[in-house]
């Protein structure tokens, strides 16, 4: 399924780990049209069917759950979904089919539940990763059930990992235990993401679907379509832009509540017909060929524990201008000075700053190519999946190790 950069990563990781010849067992989420199990490039897949518990769970549910509206139906499935899986694994696969875990591998919230049951039920040694808090991705609007359960689960692992020092340093201000904390940066596939896949007519059509004419700039913005990501304010950056580069079009691809705001806020700003807008998701081959149409990607986020779309971008020789205030990871990915330059670091909140950090890359066009190259070597150098893989199974070692001995 079409998912973000937690749900992409993970994929990847399995798939990663199930290449250094261990053994990975995944439970994922179903809308019912997937089968219930399968295996896939080597990684046994369990995808339990979920039973709609919403209309029941309001007599469980605290009064913040009640006012929260839509929230609260997501939060039954993920209820049901955690369930589900905690006794699939304890009560079937361990006693009826023989199966024998090293390690739980807990990602978010989402799983953490479904974490903490299966450890106290089989003292099965648990690794928590933390791509970002629920106090940061709402602006410090969110859940306090869903930040106490973070809590918890963190406080319950035997280790944690995180995505970048800029989230770790987040985790230790808001009380996380910091001797368990392990920083691994996320990694891409780069012979997926790589712009000799892409063919100069496929991003000569993409370019036309989106009215991007010759001799024009493509900007790109990619991602989820909400105030933590920033796209209203390169929105509100385009006309100081376009003031400077009146040829230049901006790209906006992905979903989100903001869809409506964005098209009004371009209308408001007298640019609308200078921005193209497509409100999906895009599958992973469709995603590789837009980042090879574009000529810079634009990511301006207020908060960014790592940023997996800046380095996809990277991947595909793509210049970046980053949000690097706050909590951002994309500031420790994105060199923004000196002989190995790929991008601009700017302040996300100002308009005037993002146009800033685009406009220096439009007035210089062999700067566009120049970062775009280094950009690549950047991801070559230091963020492939089997980088991450290998760190990550190398923690994953160290914690089962450990567990065992203690056992014996």
């Amino acid at each position: 399924m079409v998912v973000g950069g937690l749900g992409t990563f993970t994929y990847e990781l399995s798939i990663g780990l199930r290449r250094l010849g261990h053994e990975v067992t995944a439970f994922t989420m179903n809308d019912g049209t997937l089968k219930t199990r399968e295996v896939i490039e080597g990684v046994e897949v369990h995808r339990p069917k979920l039973i709609d518990f919403s209309d029941t769970l309001p007599e469980f549910e605290s009064e913040e759950m009640r006012r929260s509206g839509t929230a609260a139906k997501f939060f039954s499935k993920v209820l049901v979904y955690n369930l589900l899986v905690s006794t699939k694994i304890a009560n079937d696969l361990i006693p009826k089919e023989g199966r024998s875990f090293d390690l739980l591998s807990v990602h978010d919230w989402l799983s953490a539940m479904a974490g903490i049951a299966l450890k106290k039920a089989t003292g099965i040694p648990m690794v928590f990763h933390i791509h970002s808090t629920e106090r940061g991705r709402s602006l410090g609007r969110g859940s306090s059930i869903i930040y106490d359960l973070e809590k918890k689960a963190a406080n319950f692992a035997d280790r944690i990992v995180t995505v970048s020092n800029a989230m770790r340093e987040e985790l230790i201000t808001c009380g996380f235990p910091s001797g368990k904390i392990d920083v691994v940066w996320n990694g891409v596939d780069t012979s997926k993401y790589s712009p000799e896949r892409v063919k100069m007519e496929e991003r000569q059509a993409i370019r036309s679907r989106y009215g991007v004419s010759d001799g024009e700039r493509m900007l790109l913005f990619l991602g989820r379509l909400t105030a933590v990501k920033g796209v209203d304010r390169l929105v509100m950056a385009m006309p100081h832009i376009l003031q400077r580069f009146p040829n230049t079009r901006l790209v906006v691809v992905g979903k989100g509540d903001l869809e409506e705001e964005l098209l009004r806020l371009s209308e408001n700003l007298g640019i609308k017909d200078r921005v193209a807008f497509d409100f999906r998701m895009l599958p992973e081959d469709e995603r590789v060929c837009v980042y090879a149409a574009s000529d810079i990607a634009v990511f301006p986020s207020i908060y960014e524990p790592f940023g997996i779309v800046a380095l996809e971008a990277m991947a595909m020789e793509k210049p970046v201008v980053v949000g690097a205030r706050g909590v951002s990871g994309m500031r420790e990915i994105v060199v923004n000075y000196g002989d190995r330059q790929c991008g601009y670091h700017i302040n996300p909140y100002d308009p005037m700053d993002i146009a800033w950090g685009v406009n220096n890359l439009l007035g210089d066009p062999d700067k566009i190519g120049r970062y775009g190259k280094n950009a690549r070597a950047r991801v070559l150098e230091s963020f492939t999946m089997e980088m991450a893989s290998r760190k990550i199974s190398d923690i994953y070692a160290s914690v089962a190790g450990k567990a065992s001995a203690a056992n014996r």
